[in-house]
């Protein structure tokens, strides 16, 4: 059966296993330096408004539940932190906060790689939820085994560009993030809020947090190959 096909845990389970692990990282690495007072003693809620009123940065500011569900919304220029970030005066939470604040300021300044994302944001929502779907679809009708010219490997091939268009998102989201990071780090330097020994704290959070973005990555180009594999290397096709 194409469902029990053993060589999707070749691709899918490195990916997997290495999300997991990410997963991991970003939550234990958050634990640890939740724990760690900064020295200034500001919570997120007041880095937030330390960094937007010194690098004049106009935006609403909500409090959404949850532990690392923050983000910054474009649309609406606000920035959204959870309880765990706006709370204490922890290290974690002015790393936390610093990271969606430089999504805001690559906004402002017209980074051209997060408006490149935010164009094909429609396509890969699309993607990733149809994509999959009208591939095994086509897989169904027999487009693996008849071969090109079936409409059931033309099903499955716009299934598989579909979901195409969600990874190519996913790769577009890596420099964006690694790059709001930077500004992280610049903004809390330029600001005097953290010291070089709080620095290396902020360092391991915001990289364990870009851990978890190379693991979506990595998890959609596996998903992406094996689906090729099927439709291309003909999977399960009769002579």
């Amino acid at each position: 059966m194409f469902f029990f096909d053993p060589r999707y845990f070749l691709f899918a389970l490195p990916a997997m296993l290495f999300a997991m692990w990410a997963q991991y990282k970003v939550k234990s690495t958050f634990a640890r330096y939740a724990q760690v007072p900064n020295m200034q003693g500001v919570s997120g809620l007041d880095v937030a408004q330390i960094l937007m009123r010194n690098e004049q940065l106009q935006l609403q500011v909500h409090e959404v539940p949850g532990s690392l569900t923050d983000f910054y919304n474009p649309a609406d220029k606000s920035i959204n932190l959870s309880q765990t970030s706006t709370g204490g005066p922890s290290v974690a939470a002015m790393a936390v906060v610093a990271h969606e604040l430089g999504h805001a300021v690559q906004d402002r300044d017209g980074y051209v790689p997060m408006r490149l994302r935010s164009s094909i944001v429609g396509v890969a929502n699309i993607g990733s939820n149809m994509g999959p779907l009208l591939f095994f679809v086509g897989i169904i009708m027999g487009g693996a085994a008849r071969g090109q010219g079936s409409i059931g490997w033309s099903v499955a091939l716009l299934g598989l560009l579909l979901f195409a268009g969600a990874v190519v998102f996913t790769l577009a989201t890596l420099p964006v993030e690694l790059n709001a990071s930077r500004r992280a780090r610049e903004m809390l330097l330029r600001n005097g809020l953290v010291s070089t020994q709080e620095m290396a704290g902020v360092s391991q959070m915001l990289n364990a947090a870009a851990l978890t973005y190379v693991a979506a990555a990595a998890s959609a180009i596996a998903n992406l190959l094996y689906y090729a594999l099927i439709l291309f290397g003909g999977g399960r096709r009769r002579n």
